[in-house]
């Protein structure tokens, strides 16, 4: 009964045609892009249009006491917009405006529904880029992107989603709009609620406005492709790279199962016999791209590399399509694939890289790992099928020792791809209990029914 009253009153609310009830409908809205998940179907799914829609709405959830599940295009890889608890699940697609582009202030304002790629499009007349560019960049939303605070390729130089948000407006569960941050450079006016709201998977409030920072686009770029025999030495070149002063764009690796995999997907012409390969791009004015580019050459030769140089966009683009395939390749060969987001200091890559082939043999998995050299963030991907029982005992046992070593090498359980679902059980490893439950303070104190996406980060 509560139920039926509740989207009664979401009717009402926001109308009709913005509430879905359909089972057929409701399917969709069960699982997300994560594997080895459980799907879960919502009650009802609602599609605001406006700020005053999504405060309309959680003022019905908070009365009926009725879970909310914000969703932009659920491609995270945590299992974060799963309707674990049932309730409502709140698509943004429709709430998809670039409301302004100031390139005075080098800002843009946007709604949450706005795709990652369609902002870039947006401000490229300008002379400018929005550097996040997450894997799904063409299907990702802003507002997604910022709750899981996202990062891709480019983050070795130019930072992930936190270093772009400068102001956001949330509604609270109450319906309660606020306003954090803005156009400024600097502010320093109390706490840093921006920085709180982004990264927060949704449990604290629900994002509707978006000012994001943006740069000047680098006027060249220059792509290479170094490969080698020996895993150690795709690792140590990468290392040997920054520490001769040159931090490129991107810096991506690929080992030799998905060298193989994405050769067999793709045909791009990547040397499969080679053990790793690393994807770097300089950008740039012109005469430093060219510098940093030959030191680049000369550490992968010093490290028994072989590289090329991209000799225009055709084949730039060719590289980088190959890199951006790993996923889509890799996911083709088994019936699950459970994609992983260990990261460690860029130090401590090529003992990583090792352990990760260490662990494949310890539990007769297939793992092919690739991943943000640059930054320590690797991907290590199991391809398994979760219909096999006894493997997936081994899948988890693996993926339980793939944590514990990120963090015994001083990294983090999560580069990029956020907590949800998926590594809630892990966070007392990386903080311990009493860390944990300062974060569960401040879910309490601005969600006290636990209402906004329940049964995942905070519990």
């Amino acid at each position: 009964m509560t139920k039926a009253l509740a989207i009664e009153a979401l009717i009402k609310a926001i109308g009709k045609e913005n509430v879905i009830t359909e089972h057929e409908e409701l399917v969709c809205y069960s699982f997300d892009a994560t594997a080895d998940m459980p799907s879960q179907l919502p009650d009802v799914v609602v599609t605001p249009t406006s700020t005053n829609d999504v405060a309309e709405i959680l003022k019905v959830a908070n009365q009926y006491k009725m879970p909310v599940y914000p969703r932009g295009s659920g491609t995270n890889l945590c299992g974060d917009t799963i309707p674990l608890q049932g309730g409502m699940v709140m698509r943004t697609q429709k709430m998809s405006q670039i409301l302004e582009v100031d390139a005075d202030n080098l800002v843009a304002v946007v709604q949450p529904g706005v795709i990652i790629n369609d902002l870039n499009v947006a401000v490229a007349p300008h002379g400018l880029i929005y550097p996040p560019d997450p894997g799904t960049v063409a299907t990702a939303t802003m507002g997604g992107s910022v709750s899981e605070c996202s990062g891709g390729l480019r983050g070795l130089k130019y930072g992930v989603t936190k270093n772009y948000v400068m102001g956001l407006e949330v509604v609270m569960i109450d319906g309660t709009v606020v306003r954090f941050g803005g156009k400024t450079v600097k502010n320093v006016t109390a706490y840093d609620m921006v920085k709180l709201f982004t990264g927060a998977e949704g449990t604290l409030g629900i994002i509707t406005e978006i000012t994001v920072k943006l740069i000047p686009a680098p006027e060249t770029r220059k792509s290479m492709l170094a490969s080698f025999d020996k895993l150690e030495d795709a690792g140590n070149s990468v290392t040997e790279i920054v520490r001769n002063k040159v931090i490129p764009a991107t810096m991506e690796i690929m080992d030799q199962v998905t060298i193989r995999t994405v050769e067999n997907f793709a045909k791009v012409g990547l040397p499969t016999d080679a053990e790793a390969v690393l994807l770097i791009e300089v950008d740039g004015i012109p005469e430093v791209v060219e510098r940093e580019a030959a030191t680049v050459v000369k550490v992968v030769e010093k490290n028994k590399g072989k590289i090329k140089v991209a000799q225009d966009d055709k084949e730039r683009d060719g590289l980088w399509a190959a890199r951006r395939a790993a996923l889509p390749a890799l996911a083709q060969m088994k019936p699950t694939t459970v994609l992983e987001d260990a990261t460690v200091p860029r130090s401590k890559l090529t003992e990583m890289l090792v352990i990760l082939q260490n662990i494949a043999k310890k539990y007769d998995l297939t793992i092919g790992t690739f991943g943000h050299a640059g930054d320590g963030n690797l991907h290590p991907t199991i391809l398994t099928d979760e219909r096999n029982t006894e493997e997936m005992k081994r899948v988890h046992a693996a993926v339980d020792e793939i944590f514990k070593t990120a963090l015994e090498l001083g990294g983090t359980i999560s580069g990029e791809h956020g907590i949800g679902m998926a590594k809630a059980k892990y966070l007392p490893m990386e903080f311990g209990e009493q860390g944990v439950e300062v974060m569960r303070k401040v879910k309490r104190a601005l969600d006290p029914e636990n209402l906004l996406n329940p049964g995942k980060m905070m519990g």
